[in-house]
């Protein structure tokens, strides 16, 4: 049977701010996050099973990102828990502010690499991540891909 690739597309609004960064991204901003969601297994061949025929359903592909990125991320403001940016994280989240601490610099770069590992732990044993881009603007986004790890 061959492997097949899948791909669910995801869209999600977050901000952020890069400490110690020497250009405008050192300050609060946001991005209309974009991020494409490759899988790859060998579709289902057992025409008694109720998913006959499909490598993974898209419901089930997307209850894990969105429980695991989309519904954390979305309207979130997500700063390095490791700079000053937890004061700023402090004030924000006494005001009932929606604020992730994170261990890394909240890159695209960054952000993907966590991804990964977020959707990698909840994938059936049968279907392995193949990809992802997270798309920050219109021009501009990183890629992940298993082959390169």
């Amino acid at each position: 049977m061959s492997n097949i690739r899948i791909t669910k597309q995801f869209s999600f609004e977050t901000g952020h701010a890069l400490y110690g960064y020497d250009g405008k991204c050192r300050n609060v901003h946001g991005h209309s996050y974009k991020l494409s969601v490759t899988v790859i297994g060998q579709p289902i061949t057992d025409n008694t099973h109720v998913k006959f025929g499909m490598v993974i359903d898209f419901v089930d592909l997307k209850k894990i990102v969105k429980e695991e990125i989309v519904t954390v991320f979305d309207h979130a403001t997500v700063f390095n828990k490791n700079t000053p940016h937890v004061e700023l994280a402090k004030e924000l989240k006494d005001r009932d502010h929606n604020v992730l601490l994170v261990d890394y610099q909240p890159t695209s770069e960054m952000m993907v690499i966590d991804f990964a590992v977020k959707i990698q732990r909840r994938l059936p044993d049968n279907i392995s991540l193949h990809s992802l881009k997270l798309q920050e603007t219109e021009t501009s986004f990183a890629q992940w891909f298993a082959s390169d790890q």
